[in-house]
């Protein structure tokens, strides 16, 4: 990669400032865009010149409006104003289908006001190719897709990508850890040389690094953190192991909350800690990749509107869920990387609202958990609950003193295994 780009660090207060054309204007003051965020302000207009970015920034920091705006602009105004044949104009990659569908519906709503109409498609797995095939008949403007359903279609003929003038990664990260990474590759290599790309991660293992050397031409850098201060509260609880369940079923209960999303680290888990709660009173659904894709749709509308009030989730939903106002996240176990804490947490306390994230650990995650602590910089006080306090050592029944190796992600085969990546080491119980 070439030597990266000076970025202006100076806030653009307005968006008519950020060279956007009337027509997207008039879209963002009917969706009551009232100020651009930081990484809208500081990308857009190098977006438009056409350059290269890389975007670190943390959940909800607005970066899909960052990212869509010029794209859309740059199609619209563009040579071609239509796609064609079963070409792909503007590439979005996403790890998940929660994402996929998010990113699309936010493209399709940002070009409301574009004439001749873009067209928006997503495409991801869980659901009939054949469908999706029809869908990209004449091809697409843009195409959201999670890169194993578009090799599908790649292989296919379904579509083409060598005439594909943008490409965006996002969640970089995100796609390495569920072991895209093979994917990846025989993508970028059917894409052309020639293209603006836009890379965006909330964290930068070397991973990461490696492919933004190889794939962006003199980037712009943008790092962000917030400057506001943290409106997310973070506490952790400890407990005997065998007491966790009615620890969770009691919080619920006695605060009385009416949306909580509760993350386990296996499909299997969530079944059962779903049972469980029912029988202590607490009505819950579970969200996973067993789920089909039209189960995964009504639970997650149902959790958004209200309708249910606690989900049980994989991290398969950790960058894919989408709520605002979440008020309270519940690790119910700890995540494999420390990065996914993070990921997890974040879907609270957004663009300024109160959030309460909440790690209920035992005995044999004391470990792990202050190992998230360290890679994450963060120091939290271990706090109890009366009539739940966890005992001093370990109770002979704990299933062990001391950290686990992880096991391997929902789904992922032994190939996928072997490729993991190497900043995970030292939770996945490998030496790197």
């Amino acid at each position: 990669m070439a030597h990266s780009l000076p970025c202006e660090t100076t806030n653009i207060a307005r968006f008519d400032e950020l060279g956007l054309i009337p027509e997207l204007l008039q879209r963002i003051a009917e969706l009551e865009y009232l100020t651009p965020t930081q990484i809208q302000s500081q990308s857009i207009p190098h977006l438009l010149e056409g350059k290269d970015l890389l975007g670190g920034a943390n959940t909800g920091s607005g970066k899909t409006a960052a990212f869509a705006l010029p794209i859309l602009q740059h199609l619209h105004v563009g040579d071609k104003p239509v796609a064609k044949g079963n070409m792909v104009r503007a590439l979005v990659l996403v790890p998940t289908r929660e994402l996929a569908k998010q990113v699309a519906a936010s493209f399709k709503s940002y070009a409301q006001g574009l004439t001749p109409k873009l067209k928006v498609e997503a495409v991801f797995g869980g659901v009939s190719v054949n469908t999706q095939m029809l869908a990209l008949r004449g091809g697409a403007d843009v195409l959201v897709a999670t890169p194993g359903r578009l090799l599908d279609l790649l292989s296919s003929n379904a579509i083409k990508l060598s005439q594909a003038s943008h490409l965006v990664l996002d969640e970089a990260d995100r796609m390495l850890s569920l072991g895209f990474a093979e994917e990846l590759e025989k993508v970028l290599a059917l894409l052309p040389k020639r293209k603006q790309t836009l890379l965006f991660s909330a964290t930068f293992p070397e991973e990461v690094k490696e492919l933004t050397d190889s794939l962006l031409n003199s980037p712009v850098e943008l790092h962000l953190e917030s400057t506001e201060e943290s409106t997310l509260v973070q506490q952790v609880y400890t407990v005997n192991k065998n007491r966790k369940t009615a620890l969770l079923a009691h919080l619920i209960n006695e605060r009385n909350w009416r949306q909580v999303l509760v993350f386990a680290s296996a499909k299997n888990t969530c079944n059962r800690l779903e049972q469980k709660l029912a029988k202590a009173g607490v009505s819950a659904q579970v969200f996973h990749s067993d789920k089909s894709q039209g189960s995964r749709t009504r639970v997650l509308d149902g959790f958004k509107s209200g309708e249910i009030s606690v989900l049980i989730a994989t991290d398969i939903a950790a960058r894919g869920i989408d709520i605002e106002k979440l008020p309270v996240v519940i690790n119910y176990e700890l995540p494999r990387s420390p990065s996914d804490y993070m990921h997890r947490i974040g879907r609270s306390g957004r663009a300024g609202e109160a959030g309460l994230a909440l790690s209920l650990i035992s005995h044999d995650e004391y470990q792990h958990f202050k190992l998230i602590e360290k890679k994450n910089k963060i120091r939290l006080v271990r706090e109890q609950i009366v009539g739940f306090e966890a005992d001093e050592e370990a109770p002979l029944d704990c299933p062990s003193r001391e950290i686990k190796p992880m096991a391997a992600p929902e789904g992922m085969g032994k190939k996928k295994r072997k490729k993991l990546p190497k900043v995970n080491a030292e939770l996945w119980g490998k030496k790197s």
